[in-house]
């Protein structure tokens, strides 16, 4: 599990992503259910999403009011999400978290990220933030992730932020639904909480050495690096999908 978490906290900083891409495969491969392991990974996501909006935030790379507004629409989707959690089977959330690294992966290798624009609100964007934001807390709270593999590539896909921005702007979002959605997961006794304290201790501590490397590479190879990244998650993934169905 420290292993686990010096791998989340360098990729957390490096993509902008709490980790639950990397925490929910690892779990599910130690032992735990897809359900418990996605319940375990919420908690583990704060202390590691913290830790990466600190150095976000001290490089000026933190959209405050952006985050606040996806954070609004996340709130709700968040609870929705851990609802959900808690009702379907088993193999059908293992086949939805294969279907969302796959989304990712697209947009992620159709996107062409800039390091100078910024996100510009008006009535319009702060509609599709909050909107967006109802859609990424729901996918947080049934697939265990903190948002950031869709918050990152669409802040900048969709309302234009720069990859730093959105990497900072995206951990800052997550960080209180992760807050909201583990309560709700706690309650429903789905965390295994140990698992989750040593993951999210050990990733907050090496999130920073990610962030000293996002900002060292271009963003090009920051978007490649993160698809790649991907890849390796969606196989691993879809072959746990389908020895699960196989069952």
């Amino acid at each position: 599990m420290a292993v686990v978490g010096v791998a989340v906290g360098v990729l957390s900083g490096m993509f902008g992503i709490g980790g639950g891409t990397v925490i929910v495969p690892a779990l599910v491969w130690l032992g735990l259910t897809q359900r418990h392991a996605a319940a375990t990974s919420m908690m583990a996501i704060v202390p590691t999403a913290v830790s990466g909006v600190i150095s976000y935030a001290v490089e000026g790379d933190v959209d405050w009011i952006v985050a606040a507004i996806v954070f609004a629409g996340m709130l709700v989707g968040g609870q929705i999400g851990s609802w959900l959690l808690s009702k379907l089977p088993e193999a059908v959330l293992r086949w939805a978290f294969v279907l969302f690294l796959l989304f990712v992966i697209v947009n992620q290798a159709m996107s062409n990220p800039s390091r100078d624009s910024h996100i510009v609100l008006h009535a319009g964007t702060i509609i599709g933030l909050v909107a967006f934001g109802v859609i990424a807390g729901i996918l947080a709270g049934l697939l265990g992730i903190g948002g950031g593999a869709i918050c990152v590539p669409a802040l900048s896909i969709l309302f234009g932020a720069s990859d730093l921005i959105a990497r900072g702007t995206s951990l800052l979002a997550m960080f209180p639904n992760a807050i909201t959605t583990s309560v709700a997961n706690v309650r429903r006794h789905m965390v295994h909480v140990k698992a989750a304290l040593i993951i999210g201790v050990v990733a907050a501590l090496t999130a920073p050495l990610g962030t000293w490397i996002a900002s060292a590479v271009t963003p090009r190879t920051g978007a490649i690096l993160f698809t790649a990244y991907l890849c390796v998650l969606l196989v691993r993934s879809f072959w746990v999908a389908l020895k699960a169905t196989r069952r």
